[in-house]
């Protein structure tokens, strides 16, 4: 028998040859190994010596839990980092959302603003009823120029009613209100209050409160003095049907055209009345220095 051969007196052809045999002996293991775990497995030809040290190696496609690459550990700070980021960026789109939403109700609300004022409603009306008798009614001026209201003419029982108008409010300036009235015939150039009450008359032409506004379908009533405080309604007698009267707002001029005239008694409140197109109704005292009756001065809206 052959003595076997330590390494060290091995040629250099011999170890390589040993060598490519343990490669194959474990290569085969492995393949065993494979084969009884089910792996589909992709095996290369076996080359020759020259080339062993060369073999393609064993390629595993198939899953498996001995082969599954372990999970990426995340850095706690990274993933805390990340999900505060998303945080703010939610955050952000929200506050987005917000001031859009809020800059458009702030839109919505300057325009009703815009269109309140472009076309300001109209004072509510004081109930008729509430008139007992005509405005600008006062006994007639001493000697010494002085006067007071006629409360003789009202009648006893309504006159607590007549006192408790002195308190209605006046309207809040608007720009549709009249401030001011011209009526050439008779040479009047006079500004309008809203309210005829006693102190609202000494200062010009009142405007019934609750009679409509220049321009607008309704009767707007405007009632002055004729022998007091600048008696601006002093001829209201000499006009004549075609005349004109000129009312103006703080926007434009309305131009009324004289229809008629009459002469009826302070109680005669239904020349007050609403009406159903443009009116303007002048009221003043009458007869000159008397004051027994109310001259009423009808015009309408010049089309």
């Amino acid at each position: 028998m052959a003595r076997k051969k330590i390494p060290e007196e091995l040629s250099v052809e011999e170890l390589r040859k040993l060598l490519v045999e343990k490669r194959r002996g474990a290569r085969k293991e492995r393949l065993e190994h494979y084969r009884k775990t089910g792996r589909v497995v992709s095996i290369a030809p076996d080359l020759d010596e020259d080339s062993a040290h060369q073999s393609a190696p064993i390629i595993d496609t198939a899953p498996s839990a001995e082969s599954s690459p372990e999970p990426v550990t995340v850095n706690p700070r990274r993933k805390f980092l990340d999900r505060f980021l998303l945080g703010v960026e939610i955050l952000a789109v929200i506050g987005l959302v917000a001031i859009i939403l809020n800059g458009v109700g702030l839109l919505r609300t300057l325009n009703n603003e815009v269109i309140a004022a472009l076309n300001p409603e109209t004072p509510t009306p004081t109930p008729l009823v509430m008139a007992v008798v005509l405005p600008s009614g006062h006994t007639p001026p001493d000697a010494n120029g002085n006067t007071k209201p006629n409360d003789a003419e009202i009648p006893s029982h309504l006159l607590p009613m007549v006192q408790s108008l002195s308190n209605i409010p006046v309207p809040t300036a608007a720009p549709d209100q009249a401030v001011r009235i011209q009526i050439p015939a008779i040479n009047v150039d006079a500004p309008v209050v809203q309210g005829d009450g006693w102190e609202q008359l000494k200062k010009g032409v009142g405007q019934y409160i609750g009679s409509a506004a220049p321009g607008r379908d309704g009767n707007t009533v405007l009632s002055a003095h004729n022998d007091v405080y600048g008696e601006i309604f002093r001829y209201l007698d000499r006009l004549v049907p075609g005349d004109q009267i000129i009312v103006y707002t703080q926007q434009r001029q309305f131009v009324y055209i004289v229809d008629r005239t009459v002469l009826v008694e302070p109680i005669a409140v239904e020349v007050m009345s609403p009406t159903s197109s443009p009116t303007v109704t002048l009221i003043s005292c009458y007869p000159y220095l008397v004051n027994d009756q109310r001259i009423v001065v009808f015009a309408k809206l010049q089309n």
